[in-house]
């Protein structure tokens, strides 16, 4: 048994070599009619397992997981047509109903998403999630206390003056534009010294938003509350958990939807650059 646990059942193993032949860093060789590690090159492995979920045998167990542990993909996707529909029909929600959604719908939905690629399969996304809405109440009415404070202080950024505006409305009217009204936030980080922590966390969010609209959920990309947590009040990030050696990649509002859009929105055609490489 090697570091990276790497096991073949023989009785399985047809001798393929699809593991072998789909593994990106080299890491495996034939050894007579059995996949192995090749020694000096073990450390090279960043654990996809792209050798457990590419053996058409089941035969292959790597890093503790083994085919057990995974779904069968076959038949299970969905059509073209229904996922086109996905992408073109989701929208940006900003209307929720002041309900939870249920524990059992958002674990699901943070561990699915959670499987989105990362750079290197680094796998170092944290999600910061505010799962319940009398505590969501309580970061809105904290947060918009303090960038109340910032404009009574005239310490708000000549660039982000604007924000001046959402505490008018949220102190006249009780409109929370910052957040929509939302009944849960998702913050998403990660290391700084991961290749690439900015992407992966959006990545991460992009995921997280499909699966949340097919669950029938509504979200919406919330700039405003990233530029809240790290340009005007940076000091949330640790009252929310969020290690000080983590980029905070984007911020996502989300929640049961008070609204339903039927249709998906007709759009000008996509600006393609096709190249052509002499």
């Amino acid at each position: 048994m090697d570091s990276i646990n790497f096991l073949v059942d023989k009785e399985l193993c047809i001798s393929c070599e699809s593991c072998i032949s789909d593994c990106p860093y080299l890491v495996l060789t034939m050894e007579g009619d059995i996949p192995v590690v090749i020694a000096d090159r073990e450390s090279m492995c960043i654990k996809c397992l792209h050798c457990l979920t590419v053996c058409p045998t089941g035969a292959v167990s790597v890093g503790g997981f083994n085919p057990d542990d995974c779904l069968i993909t076959e038949n299970m996707f969905p059509e073209a047509e229904k996922m086109e529909a996905l992408i073109r029909g989701r929208r940006s929600v900003r209307k929720y109903q002041d309900e939870n959604i249920e524990s059992a719908v958002m674990e699901r939905l943070l561990q699915v998403s959670w499987q989105a690629p990362t750079g290197v399969n680094a796998r170092g996304v944290l999600f910061t999630v505010v799962d319940d809405k009398e505590i969501m109440d309580r970061l809105r009415i904290a947060v918009l206390s303090r960038l109340a404070e910032l404009v009574r202080d005239d310490n708000l950024p000549e660039q982000l003056e604007f924000f001046a505006g959402f505490v008018r409305l949220w102190e006249e009217q009780g409109i929370d534009i910052l957040f929509r009204g939302a009944p849960h936030i998702i913050i998403t980080s990660a290391p700084k010294n991961c290749p690439c922590p900015e992407q992966d966390c959006v990545i991460a969010l992009s995921y997280f938003e499909l699966f949340a609209q097919s669950l029938g959920l509504g979200t919406v990309w919330d700039g405003l509350a990233r530029l809240a947590f790290t340009q005007l009040m940076p000091e949330f990030s640790e009252k929310l958990g969020i290690p000080a050696d983590h980029t905070i990649g984007y911020v996502m509002a989300f929640g049961k939807p008070a609204v339903e859009y039927r249709r998906t929105v007709p759009m000008r055609p996509a600006a393609i650059n096709r190249v052509s490489f002499e």
